[in-house]
C-alpha cells in the first residue's frame, strides 16, 4: 500500500471516530470522549506529520526561511508585479 493511501486511511478513520463519538454522546459520554479524542490525535499527531514528511521530501528548508537573501528576492518579485500592473 502506498504511503499516500495510508495517510488517507488514517484521516478517514479519524473522521469516522470523531463522528461516531458525537453520535454516541447521549448514551455513553466517557466512551464518546475517548472516540473524539482518538480521532483528534489521529488527525493532528499522526496524519498531519506523516503528510508533512511526505510532501517535504526533496525540498530544502533553507528556501523557506526568512533570510536576508530570501527577503530581497520577495521584494524584487513584488516590485516586478507592481510595474506590470
Amino acid at each position: 500500500m502506498k504511503f499516500k493511501h495510508f495517510i488517507v486511511l488514517i484521516v478517514l478513520g479519524s473522521f469516522v471516530a470523531i463522528i461516531y463519538g458525537f453520535s454516541i454522546k447521549k448514551d455513553n459520554e466517557t466512551l464518546a470522549h475517548k472516540y473524539i479524542g482518538l480521532g483528534t490525535v489521529g488527525l493532528f499527531l499522526v496524519a498531519m506529520p506523516l503528510f508533512l514528511i511526505k510532501e517535504s521530501k526533496g525540498k530544502k528548508m533553507k528556501d523557506y526561511m526568512l533570510t536576508k537573501e530570501n527577503i530581497k528576492k520577495m521584494q524584487e518579485k513584488e516590485g516586478k508585479k507592481a510595474e506590470n500592473q
